[in-house]
């Protein structure tokens, strides 16, 4: 069975060890224009500098109403690629892959940021610098405006966005990229017959709620240069009866494979209040029946202890594991988990930390 300081190999890219961050919004674009900061440049570059093999970003806008909240990154222009290519060439210095995640919000788009701006919530009115949304159909996710039905105009305008989004993450240097077909975003959103109600070819059975995911994953493949992955985040269940599915997240897995994508990097939930029963790797068991599609999976979700990570990974059931909340208050977990398991000499400490190696003496 893989270490988690082995290599896996997707496509032409290397990544030096199974360890993935995965991708958290930060919320700090406080000019609300999309363009990342210092701050992305210190948070990815601690975890870059703290051992991961793939740094996965933040939900990142492929158009400005694509954004979950103002305060959100974006690849929709030359000035956030460029800001973005600083980050990345500093990720790569380290030895670090990135990746970019690339999402539409949809109906879960113009909200206030989670840490809260003056107490509020909900969704930010357009005279505060909110938009109209789009979903499948006009139906709000609950504390929300209710979206606009997505016209078929409308949806070729999202497919452009991601394929000329996906450009510009070659140009600033990304190694990978990510869509965002989770949590109860315009991918996801989609996916699932409880946000999608339409009647036309985007709704009804499972080929035709993935049919904008895999445009979408068409677009990006046909301008995204053959040798490096494309990775989609998906929940692979809803947690609500009536929800998308295991099964037929497995289903859009295979279809994705199809369609040029290399990994699934899966999640659960996001879409509809669920009571989710919350316990250390309670989404393993969703990876691996995504694996059964056919294409290799990431496993997150309460993998906190470096045994119980390397255990998930000796089970066969997915060939990474991605760090999430852990991540934010260890970003050099991938070294205590070295050391504790055994493995210490597999890292490269940056020259400056060598005098912290653990074990500590």
């Amino acid at each position: 069975m893989p270490s988690l300081f082995d290599p896996i190999q997707l496509r032409e890219l290397t990544i030096k060890n199974r360890i993935f961050l995965a991708p958290m919004c930060q919320y700090q674009c406080e000019e609300r224009d999309g363009v990342p900061n210092d701050w992305h440049l210190v948070h990815y570059g601690a975890r870059a500098t703290g051992g991961f093999g793939l740094i996965i970003a933040e939900a990142t806008g492929v158009l400005p109403e694509g954004r979950i909240t103002p305060w959100c990154a974006g690849l929709w222009n030359t000035s956030q690629q460029n800001a973005w290519a600083r980050v990345v060439e500093f990720v790569h210095s380290q030895g670090a892959a990135m990746a970019v995640q690339l999402q539409h919000a949809g109906r879960k788009g113009s909200t206030y940021r989670e840490f809260g701006v003056d107490g509020k919530s909900g969704s930010v009115p357009v005279a505060d610098g909110g938009w109209p949304t789009i979903g499948p159909s006009a139906i709000a996710f609950p504390g929300l405006a209710e979206p606009r039905e997505a016209t078929t105009e409308d949806l070729a305008e999202v497919v452009a966005a991601f394929a000329a989004a996906a450009q510009r993450a070659d140009a600033a240097g990304f190694d990978a990229v990510e869509l965002h077909a989770a949590h109860g975003y315009l991918l996801f959103q989609f996916l699932s017959p409880l946000s999608n109600q339409r009647t036309d070819g985007y709704g009804g059975s499972l080929a035709n709620r993935a049919r904008l995911l895999l445009e979408v994953a068409d677009a990006v493949r046909a301008v995204w240069l053959a040798g490096k992955p494309l990775l989609v985040r998906i929940s692979a269940t809803e947690w609500i009866d009536g929800g998308f599915t295991l099964d037929e997240a497995a289903e859009v897995a295979r279809m994705l494979g199809e369609h040029g994508v290399d990994f699934v990097d899966v999640s659960t939930g996001g879409n509809a209040p669920a009571k989710i029963t919350i316990g250390p790797g309670y989404q393993v068991g969703a990876a691996k029946a995504v694996r059964a599609g056919g294409l290799p999976v990431s496993a997150v979700g309460l993998i906190t202890d470096p045994a119980q990570a390397q255990q998930i990974l000796d089970s066969g059931e997915v060939d990474v594991i991605a760090l999430a909340r852990v991540a934010l208050r260890e970003p050099s977990w991938p070294y205590r988990a070295a050391a504790e398991l055994g493995q210490a000499d597999r890292l490269a400490y940056p020259p400056s930390y060598q005098r912290g190696r653990w074990p500590l003496s």
